[in-house]
């Protein structure tokens, strides 16, 4: 362990065998799903639903920034717009009015669901390993579907992205630091 690559690892896996002889390291569900995977599930579930609805159109989600500059959209802009930036809640405020979009409620909860990540991470047991790898996986998928798939390339889905890779980059250094914590070295 006293190389400077892979002590993180075998501290970590170390760390986990120790918590696990002290009966701490139970596989829960809760502890290795990666909850990052749910604004994904929910962002797809909203964005094919709306596309399907409006007979296969991507536009109808994403909006279509090429049809309102060729003057194709109807008054309101609505095709530029998409759903997911459309107005869903408008609350008057005394500084003016405030809108919160379908894209804005998926960031929000995505936002929740990475501070869940981030606690849980510092956990330094086989499921905190566990859903390490995991959570590169969801950051895989994500990074290939708003590369490759259109109604997953937008601003919102890369900030889901980018949320994906804190919680990878963050969760190994959290566990990391736990896991030095807990062995005292």
């Amino acid at each position: 362990m006293s190389g400077a690559s892979g002590s993180g690892v075998a501290v970590g896996l170390a760390s986990a065998e120790q918590q696990n002889r002290q009966g701490g390291g139970g596989l829960s569900m809760f502890n290795i799903f990666p909850k990052m995977l749910i604004p994904v599930i929910i962002y797809a579930i909203v964005g094919y639903a709306t596309v399907f609805t409006n007979g296969g159109e991507v536009g109808a989600f994403v909006g279509d920034m090429a049809a309102f500059q060729a003057g194709q959209c109807a008054e309101g802009a609505s095709c530029a717009v998409g759903a997911l930036n459309g107005g869903l809640l408008s609350i008057g405020l005394p500084s003016g009015q405030w809108t919160l979009s379908t894209g804005d409620l998926i960031l929000l909860l995505a936002l929740i669901f990475l501070f869940i990540e981030m606690v849980k991470s510092s956990g330094s047991g086989t499921s905190t390993l566990l859903n390490h790898g995991l959570s590169i996986a969801v950051l895989l998928a994500c990074i290939l579907l708003f590369l490759l798939v259109p109604v997953f390339a937008s601003s919102v889905f890369f900030l889901i992205t980018l949320m994906a890779l804190i919680d990878v980059a963050g969760g190994f250094t959290i566990t990391a630091v736990a896991a030095r914590r807990d062995l005292g070295t």
